[in-house]
């Protein structure tokens, strides 16, 4: 006495599963390059700016550059987000500024007051 046991459906379900996972891996890919196009496209749009505005989001034009220097496929905003985040972070630290002479610790005033009210 033989028993079949049944192979074609369990092939075919295999076969489903790698074929998905091998579309889903070209997909995921379409993606990554369409939305690295697209930030592209809004980082050129930086790139058009001076150097006065591109100070006030906390970049230079030497940021953008850098960015531009990046393979097509890259995303170039990421390195504009970090080397904005970098600069105010800098910037945070560079508020409190301390003087050390004659043993004496100066600190700046804390900006966040809220301002006197004017008569």
């Amino acid at each position: 006495m033989t028993t079949a046991y049944p192979v074609l459906p369990l092939a075919a379900g295999t076969l489903t599963r790698a074929l998905g996972a091998a579309i889903n891996v070209v997909v995921i890919s379409v993606k990554s390059v369409n939305r690295a196009v697209r930030h592209r496209r809004d980082a050129r749009m930086l790139a058009g700016l001076d150097g006065r505005m591109l100070a006030d989001i906390g970049l230079t034009q030497s940021d953008v550059q850098d960015a531009f220097s990046e393979p097509l496929w890259a995303d170039p905003t990421a390195l504009l987000k970090e080397r904005a985040i970098e600069r105010r972070m800098n910037r945070a630290r560079t508020r409190v500024v301390l003087w050390q002479g004659d043993s004496k610790t100066f600190r700046r005033p804390a900006t966040n007051r809220p301002a006197r009210e004017t008569v």
